[in-house]
């Protein structure tokens, strides 16, 4: 049992204290980590302020029963396992605990070697729903990191400075247009170093309200305002030991940047409403599509932000400047849009991909992707050609020269939702392009995105 209870951290409750204690005394003596409460509530207590993997729970509680305390875990805290214990066994009260999500179920009295059965059960039960997960993620993981391939010169310098970098801790700054795969590199850094077992949280700093900004990197703190009815953790301890990346740390606010800066400075962190400090052990890679160091010249960027940032700096070539990757790009994205689709690709004529490579790529590999998966899509018998590109690759007129208000009026919401859908498309998938296509700015064009279910991954 050994190799399934190290570090695990559970919460007895049980009103009767003599009980509680046997409990208690036989977990930590095989190890465990070990917290108690005689109520639900207290137990709500103690699961708000720091999450346990296991919570042990007598039906019977001075202010309600185990089962209402089930329910609330199960939606509050997925991951923590549940195991519940009564002195009134009865099928029927198995039954509604199992149910309800109780992962085992012991009946008092019993032995200590039951209840460490049962212990043993749920947390090699836990244990491989998590070997699992981290196996689905890391298969997902190798698919998306074969996006970042090519073998232009400006390709291959760029897998050296990732392979050579994986190994330090060092913070990279990584820069280039929507689209060129920054993200993916961060992966690659992360996948290849010594963190790779633990997590990849990205922030995407554009798309997180300024007011929630501070509460979302460094957590919050019960209380600490209206609607803070719980502890909880921000993204740098949810990248405890892994990577932090920065997303679009171009467009962080002023407000923001020095309480960034301290926390990379030191180490360590102040949640919302907290006064202790909370030490972090995180990796910080960023990504940018500005050019920061003009930021710094007219204020919108701090410039010692910068310099703790762009200690490494990495550079991510446009599509355009490597053209010789575009054909075996293409023939990756089609494959792909195969498997997903479960259609046949189309072959592409020799006319039709020297278009494709003659292309500017506005929006890079993204919109190269977004363009293929489109030509599968539209092919007709296993045929594509030039008529199914999108019309601002092929310089065709639209088919509508303006806009006039239909005499009995029309459904804004659908009109604008519909004006999003087709900025996208014609961008390729590039929000930052998108935004400019119809004049709107960065932020507002992604609050309309999230209004409209439109939102997604960022540029």
């Amino acid at each position: 049992m050994a190799e399934t209870r190290g570090g695990q951290r559970l919460l007895v409750v049980e009103d009767d204290e003599d009980q509680r204690r046997l409990i208690c005394d036989i977990l930590t003596g095989e190890g465990f980590q070990v917290v108690e409460a005689a109520t639900a509530e207290a137990a709500r207590t103690v699961l708000s302020a720091s999450p346990v993997d296991v919570v042990i729970s007598d039906w019977k509680l001075p202010d309600g029963d185990g089962l209402e305390l089930l329910t609330k875990i199960r939606q509050a805290y997925p991951a923590t396992a549940f195991l519940m214990v009564t002195a009134y066994g009865t099928i029927a009260r198995a039954v509604a605990a199992v149910r309800a999500g109780a992962d085992d179920y012991l009946t008092k009295p019993f032995e200590r070697q039951a209840l460490l059965m049962a212990l043993e059960r749920i947390l090699r039960a836990r244990h491989l729903l998590d070997e699992n997960r981290r196996l689905s993620e890391a298969l997902e993981e190798r698919d998306r990191l074969v996006d970042l391939m090519g073998s232009a010169p400006s390709m291959r310098k760029l897998f050296r400075q990732v392979e050579k970098l994986a190994g330090t801790d060092a913070t990279v700054l990584l820069t280039g247009e929507s689209g060129t795969g920054k993200e993916l590199a961060a992966r690659a850094l992360h996948v290849l170093s010594q963190r790779a077992q633990e997590p990849f949280v990205v922030v995407n700093c554009a798309a997180i309200p300024e007011t929630l900004m501070e509460s979302e990197f460094f957590g919050v703190r019960k209380g600490a305002f209206t609607g803070a009815d719980r502890h909880r953790d921000g993204r740098f301890q949810a990248a405890q030991g892994g990577t932090l990346f920065l997303d679009e740390v171009g467009e962080l606010p002023m407000s923001v940047q020095p309480k960034l800066l301290r926390a990379l400075q030191g180490g360590h962190i102040t949640p919302v409403g907290g006064t202790e400090e909370v030490v972090v052990d995180v990796r910080i890679i960023a990504a940018t599509n500005r050019d920061l160091q003009a930021d710094v010249q007219t204020g919108r960027f701090r410039e010692d932000l910068f310099y703790r940032l762009n200690v490494i700096p990495v550079h991510m070539p446009a599509l355009r400047e490597r053209r010789e990757d575009i054909p075996v790009l293409l023939r990756h994205f089609r494959d792909r849009a195969e498997r997903r689709h479960g259609l046949r690709a189309p072959s592409f004529p020799a006319s039709l991909m020297k278009k494709l490579v003659d292309y500017s790529w506005p929006g890079n590999v993204r919109e190269l992707e977004n363009v293929v998966e489109r030509l599968v899509l539209l092919a007709d018998d296993d045929r594509v050609s030039e008529e199914d590109l999108p019309r601002e690759m092929t310089g065709r007129p639209s088919r509508k020269t303006g806009f006039q208000l239909p005499p009995g009026g029309l459904a804004w919401d659908d009109h604008e939702r519909d004006c999003l859908g087709q900025a996208l498309a014609m961008a390729g998938g590039n929000r930052a392009r998108a935004a400019r296509l119809l004049d709107m700015a960065y932020k507002a064009f992604l609050y309309r995105l999230d209004k409209h279910g439109l939102g997604g991954d960022g540029d």
